[in-house]
């Protein structure tokens, strides 16, 4: 009773996590995307099913903190340089995809006899799609790096970035006079301002500032204060008018600038699953199964209705820039559901007095049931606009696909079938030069920042992160690598990086480098294959060099070592021995 009265919410949210791993569980048995077992838990969960979650506001409040770190690590993931690179896609693929899906959904809704400004309001909830539903799906379909995945990604920034100015213009159409005119101009000159300061900061400040912090080795003071950077920034700007999610998203913007952009994705990946679970939970909450009972047809027609209209519009406006319709259908259909920021413009609109289709408390949940049908059914459009895109690939192709998707491969990795080497100390040194000599292709991962840029001053390629972590690994190329050699001196450490690597490619050669014996049995039961112990190798050495300065026979100094090797060490063999063929 205690605990209940001091910690209310605690039941509820155990409730949920346990929804949402049984969902994931389920979803997985059946090879459909978590979001899809998100959302179905959270509208059983909620107060139209079965009523379980009391306090509401506190999962929509730690709902909000979910979308707050998932616009965080895509802009992490989204560098300047590579925003740059698809500028003109964000700007002419996204105006044009926002501008005629507004245009077009307000002069249908206006023919259905709709208030023109009620119409435009209507077609901005429409207009948005799902950044953090489309980015999870293409992630677990390890689409996001090929062309379709940076085209909905460019899309998707502009979708994010007109958000800001969608809210800033919901008071002119709720009662458009001179003085909402001028607030909204004003308004859209600050966020300009503030735009500009951020990328300043970007290239200037926030690198500097981490690379100070790195240089501590505290992987404590590194999180808080990525963690910090991200609230942080996203708290600071919504006092100036820009909405949480997108200044999460800029402040992402400033720490990818930084080498330890990957670190710090690798660092807040864990945290983003927690709360943007809860997200998709929350969102499934906001459905009312009395409704799509009680409205099958109207719900099921517009929902069809938003992905036609929508879909065509969104792969037109895609096909104009050029991209081939392989890639425009596949983006098309990929978009065409409602997106979260549509809930944040639909809250604002309400605030105001507007409502969707001008239908009161029916248009709202018309808006919501389609929304959470349409967040839905994504994973499925996404495979059918892949589907659909691969059947038609030869519409107007105007280019090479394959080109343009080789531009997004990540140019930094050498070849397939490299060796990638953990840790830059003395042994890696040696052995990285080697290998160079060699002609064999490495990949260098290092966490200290002075021993990854003597292995940049070398000529390596480098990522500076924890090689414990997957996406560490998974940047590294580990599922296309031959080998992978660890030489750190930490043993914990170490055996966590032969599980990761072993779990993400099971077929991969590992071979460790330990300071004590006792500690191989622990890295070959972990995944490695070939485990050399330094206190092993060195005992050897100083035998065989004792045994020489007595003048002894090598064949007998050879014969003590191997039967030193062989009474003391018995369980290193599987590592110094050599296979046996028959088995």
């Amino acid at each position: 009773m205690e605990l209940e009265g001091s910690l209310p919410f605690l039941g509820d949210l155990v409730l949920l996590f346990l929804l949402g791993g049984a969902s994931v569980y389920i979803c997985q048995r059946l090879r459909i995307a978590p979001i899809v077992g998100y959302l179905l838990a959270g509208a059983l969960a909620g107060p139209g099913v079965l009523g379980l979650v009391r306090d509401t506001l506190l999962v929509e409040n730690m709902a909000e903190v979910g979308v707050i770190l998932l616009l965080f690590t895509i802009g992490l993931e989204f560098h300047l340089e590579r925003l740059q690179r698809v500028m003109r896609l964000v700007l002419l693929g996204g105006g044009l995809q926002v501008a005629v899906t507004i245009l077009v959904s307000g002069l249908l809704l206006t023919v259905l006899g709709v208030a023109p400004l009620t119409a435009i309001y209507t077609g901005l909830l429409v207009t948005l799609s799902s950044t953090a539903i489309v980015l999870r799906v293409l992630g677990d379909r390890g689409e996001l790096e090929g062309q379709a995945g940076s085209t909905a990604l460019a899309l998707l920034i502009f979708q994010d970035l007109a958000a800001v100015g969608m809210i800033l213009l919901l008071p002119f159409l709720a009662e458009p006079s001179g003085g909402n005119t001028i607030h909204l101009v004003a308004a859209l000159g600050e966020t300009v301002l503030i735009v500009f300061v951020v990328l300043f900061a970007a290239r200037r400040v926030v690198p500097w500032l981490l690379d100070l912090i790195a240089h501590s080795r505290s992987q404590e003071l590194f999180l808080l204060t990525i963690v910090t950077l991200c609230f942080g920034t996203a708290w600071a700007l919504h006092f100036a008018g820009v909405n949480l999610a997108l200044g999460a998203f800029l402040a992402g913007l400033l720490v990818s600038e930084s080498r330890f952009g990957l670190q710090a994705l690798s660092q807040i990946l864990p945290l983003r699953t927690v709360f943007s679970a809860l997200f998709f939970l929350s969102v499934g909450m906001l459905f009312d199964p009395v409704f799509l009972l009680s409205n099958p047809l109207l719900i099921l027609g517009t929902a069809v209705g938003v992905v036609v209209v929508k879909g065509l519009l969104t792969g037109g406006a895609v096909r104009l820039t050029g991209i081939p319709v392989r890639i425009a259908a596949a983006v098309g259909l990929g978009l065409a559901q409602i997106g979260e920021f549509s809930f944040v413009i639909e809250r604002a609109g309400a605030a105001v007095g507007l409502t969707p289709a001008g239908m009161g408390s029916t248009g709202r949940q018309l808006f919501i049931a389609v929304s959470v049908v349409l967040m839905g059914v994504t994973p499925f459009l996404v495979a059918a606009g892949s589907a659909l895109g691969i059947r038609h690939a030869g519409w107007g192709a105007g280019g090479s696909d394959t080109s343009r998707e080789e531009d997004e491969q990540d140019p930094v990795l050498p070849s397939p079938d490299h060796t990638i080497v953990i840790g830059y100390g003395p042994g890696g040194q040696r052995v990285c030069r080697a290998l160079r000599t060699s002609g064999v292709p490495v990949a260098v991962v290092e966490m200290n920042p002075m021993l990854a840029r003597l292995a940049e001053a070398d000529g390596f390629v480098v990522l500076i992160g924890d090689a414990s972590q997957e996406l560490i690994l998974e940047k590294a190329g580990i599922r296309r690598a031959r080998l992978l050699l660890i030489v750190t001196g930490d043993l914990s450490g170490t055996v966590l990086i032969v599980q990761t690597a072993h779990m993400l490619n099971p077929g991969l050669r590992i071979m460790v480098r330990t300071r004590f014996i006792g500690s191989a049995d622990r890295l070959h039961e972990a995944g490695a294959e070939l485990v050399v112990p330094e206190e092993l190798e060195t005992a050897l050495r100083l035998l065989a060099a004792v045994l020489d300065a007595y003048d002894l026979p090598e064949e007998r100094i050879t014969g003590q070592v191997d039967a030193l090797r062989t009474d003391d060490y018995l369980h290193l063999r599987r590592s110094l021995s050599p296979p046996d063929p028959e088995k």
